[in-house]
């Protein structure tokens, strides 16, 4: 049974970052900001979402998402609100436009390119290669001098 209670609480661990007293009283609000909190990246974590986070600095940010919706701003101005603070690092999922999308397309257009070298390198080296295989007699000679060495 304690096992059973140790798994359950290891698996839930992340479910409990959001702390009682952050709880919003109008579950379709609470139910907005844990949307908005898992886009939201957790700086001092990196990866993990301000809503899985147990850091301070996420604990913040999830009270000031829940302020924001209280006083009624929308979903889209919320997240406006916290890019214009902390910049789009801040966003799990970056926008793709403007500089973001230069790095988006960045990898897949390198790719393309250099298969595309790879193909007319590997072309132009088979048709350097001689059609008959056999050495010339300098050829013969000079390996033979080699091989004696």
């Amino acid at each position: 049974m304690r096992r059973l209670a140790l798994i359950l609480c290891l698996l839930a661990g992340p479910l409990w970052a959001v702390e009682p007293g952050e709880i919003l009283d109008d579950p379709a609000l609470e139910e907005r900001a844990r949307d908005l909190s898992k886009g939201l990246r957790c700086m001092v974590c990196r990866n993990e979402s301000i809503d899985e986070s147990n850091a301070d600095l996420a604990r913040d940010l999830r009270l000031l998402v829940r302020e924001r919706l209280v006083a009624g701003d929308t979903d889209d101005e919320v997240i406006d609100f916290v890019t214009d603070r902390y910049g789009e690092y801040v966003l799990l999922r970056p926008t793709l436009t403007g500089s973001n999308l230069i790095l988006w397309a960045a990898g897949p257009v390198l790719l393309l390119l250099a298969g595309g070298v790879a193909a007319v390198y590997l072309r132009r080296r088979a048709s350097a290669v001689p059609e008959g295989g056999d050495l010339s007699e300098d050829e013969k000679r000079r390996l033979d001098e080699i091989m004696r060495s």
